[in-house]
């Protein structure tokens, strides 16, 4: 991936030993999934376990083959890829093994923000580099978000365009400590920035954004992101 994507994920590290990754493949065309299988087959860490055609067979398959990461298109017959994530991952907070990448080539705003309400880790389109790809899955399998820096502009932008009224509904769960890493989160810091402006260690503020991810409820760094801005702990123009 190009240096300034937006990796900075905070949820625990999936463990798979020394196995390879799991992925499988939902698509409705037999020649895009063959390309991907292709694609990822070539690292010698990861193993295609499965394919699907449509959503309901990308939940039986994936749910089937215990997957690590599940490449989802839109798309598809009979339950769209949206959906059949929603079904995959369930609500949010729950503990999913399996994580999901939508790619698709329909670079709509609507598709990338029910992507991640329905818990997608990551939003790729298809006309991503074979690297990109490989990297990916490994990115969302280690429990990180996967987002491109344009995905990251439009979720900041959508987010802060209206404004909340009344007052910032501080989350009485946060310590004071932790309510200034979420508002410096929230504004597009990395880790190490937030280290920086806040004289900590590094290592110290991801423990931060761990503790503030599990006691919100939230997937990632991106949802994260989202709640400060729809409960005004950040504004726009503020970042």
């Amino acid at each position: 991936m190009t240096d300034d994507t937006e990796t900075h994920g905070a949820a625990p590290t999936k463990d798979t030993g020394d196995r390879p990754l799991r992925v499988v493949l939902a698509d409705d065309q037999d020649l895009v999934r063959a390309g991907f299988r292709v694609i990822l087959s070539s690292d010698d860490g990861i193993e295609v376990v499965g394919e699907a055609g449509d959503g309901w067979e990308a939940v039986e398959v994936a749910t089937r083959e215990r997957a690590d990461v599940v490449l989802m298109d839109v798309q598809m017959p009979k339950l769209d890829g949206l959906e059949a994530t929603r079904r995959l991952l369930g609500p949010a907070g729950a503990d999913h093994p399996t994580k999901v990448i939508i790619l698709t080539t329909f670079d709509r705003e609507d598709y990338l923000f029910e992507a991640l309400r329905a818990g997608a880790s990551g939003f790729l389109l298809k006309n991503a580099s074979p690297e990109d790809l490989i990297e990916s899955v490994r990115i969302v399998a280690r429990g990180d978000a996967l987002l491109s820096p344009e995905v990251t502009r439009r979720v900041i932008a959508r987010f802060s365009a209206p404004a909340v009224t009344g007052p910032t509904r501080r989350p009485s769960e946060l310590t004071d400590r932790e309510f200034e890493v979420l508002s410096l989160l929230a504004k597009g810091a990395s880790n190490a920035e937030i280290a920086r402006q806040l004289v900590l260690g590094e290592t110290t503020v991801k423990t931060h954004v761990s503790r503030i991810l599990t006691k919100l409820n939230l997937r990632d760094r991106t949802h994260a992101v989202v709640f400060a801005y729809e409960n005004g702990i950040v504004t726009p123009g503020s970042a």
